[in-house]
């Protein structure tokens, strides 16, 4: 149950983070997207985000820093192994079933919703 509460709290706060972006500076929810993979690389790379996952679990590994924490990862695993072509398919390999779901239930989403053109 604790590790439940760990991880509401996390994700919590990294959304109450985004959600001051949003009201207290003129970022766009696309910017602000693109912060957080950002930021999430930079954590994973210096390995500052392994703690919080540690901590956190799924509070850390289900938000856009996770994800750009697992490209991270899957980039520094490649070029240890392959050198530095690595760069280039490290993150793709190490993300590519997170990318998948991403398009497949997009995908499935389209089909059953009826989208409507905004006014």
């Amino acid at each position: 149950m604790i590790e439940v509460l760990k991880a509401f709290l996390l994700g919590g706060l990294i959304c109450v983070i985004g959600q001051l972006l949003i009201d207290l500076t003129k970022l766009t929810p696309a910017r602000i997207m693109v912060c957080y993979v950002v930021t999430g690389v930079v954590l994973g790379f210096f390995g500052l985000y392994q703690p919080l996952v540690e901590w956190g679990g799924a509070g850390a590994t289900v938000p856009l820093t996770g994800f750009g924490n697992t490209l991270a990862k899957g980039v520094i695993k490649k070029v240890n192994e392959a050198g530095l072509i690595g760069a280039l398919a490290g993150g793709i390999e190490a993300a590519a079933v997170g990318i998948t779901a991403a398009i497949v239930f997009g995908y499935i989403m389209a089909i059953i919703s009826k989208p409507k053109i905004k006014s």
